[in-house]
């Protein structure tokens, strides 16, 4: 741990260039999960050529080697630096609800540099808990529950929702989920198009919004330049929910997402494995969200 927090101290700059030789190892020496890269990417751009795939592929661990320096210095950037590199277009639009008392749900993805956001959102009053799935090492679990907690943001462990659902019902504040994650039980999941593949979602958050009346904003991250980010809000579901059909918010969240995808695919992350299961494979599987 006290690596990673000297690490932190140094200059961005500096941390960008270990971003570079990091780059060079994990694309030409490890090959970190090239296979997967490239498949994914084959699979959810078939109109591509494969100079065009190349090409976002590396893009793509171009991202994702700033991301992890970028991460490392989060528990050692100052208000003021943050405050300039992530800039959020339209926060009125999630002020006006926190103002009035209401918590709403902020349905995130992997893409940019997303760690950086729920601090971010805290320094410019916008109060945040981050929902994230544990890690299986307690050291990264420390260390990221640490760079997490910046400023205030509050880490929940998304098996601990419930329970904070409740011990802060009157609390107003933004709920933060990467909600591109790929779900544990794929036979609750609800199932789409996404990207040209059948694709499952987690269908909790838009139970949860539904359960608590909670607004729903999607949360559009997007790199400006090196280290520096742009953040909109766009608005996909408030209640009353009685005539809104079931399954909307999460289609209106896909298709957000394929969007910001389609228009800077190398910033999103490629390594994960987004397509594992398929709906063949579980019999008992369901098309909707019920």
């Amino acid at each position: 741990m006290l690596f990673f927090r000297l690490l932190s101290r140094l200059p961005l700059g500096i941390l960008y260039g270990l971003s570079d030789i990091l780059y060079f190892i994990l694309l030409y020496l490890i090959r970190y999960r090239r296979e997967v890269v490239l498949k994914n990417l084959q699979l959810s751009f078939p109109e591509k050529s494969p100079a065009d795939i190349k090409r976002i592929a590396k893009g793509f661990y171009r991202n994702l080697t700033d991301l992890i320096v970028e991460t490392i210095k989060m528990p050692a950037l100052s208000a003021d630096e943050l405050h300039r590199r992530v800039h959020f277009v339209n926060p009125e639009l999630v002020k006006e609800r926190l103002q009035a008392g209401q918590a709403i749900i902020g349905m995130a993805s992997h893409s940019s540099n997303w760690e950086w956001i729920p601090s971010a959102s805290v320094l410019n009053d916008m109060p945040t808990d981050s929902i994230y799935k544990t890690l299986n090492n307690p050291f990264f679990e420390e260390l990221m529950r640490e760079v997490r907690s910046s400023f205030g943001a509050v880490p929940i462990p998304m098996h601990t929702l419930p329970r904070r659902m409740v011990e802060a019902k009157n609390l107003p504040r933004i709920i933060a989920l990467v909600a591109d994650q790929v779900p544990d039980v794929p036979e609750q999941a609800y199932w789409t198009d996404f990207l040209h593949q059948d694709t499952p979602f987690y269908p909790g958050t838009e139970r949860l919004a539904r359960s608590r009346h909670l607004p729903v904003f999607y949360t559009e991250l997007k790199r400006v330049k090196r280290g520096y980010y742009e953040v909109k809000f766009t608005l996909i579901g408030e209640a009353p929910y009685d005539q809104l059909p079931l399954g909307t918010i999460l289609d209106r969240y896909r298709d957000l997402l394929e969007k910001t995808i389609r228009e800077n695919p190398s910033d999103w992350l490629w390594s994960h494995k987004r397509w594992k299961h398929w709906r063949a494979k579980y019999p008992k599987v369901g098309a909707k969200l019920t």
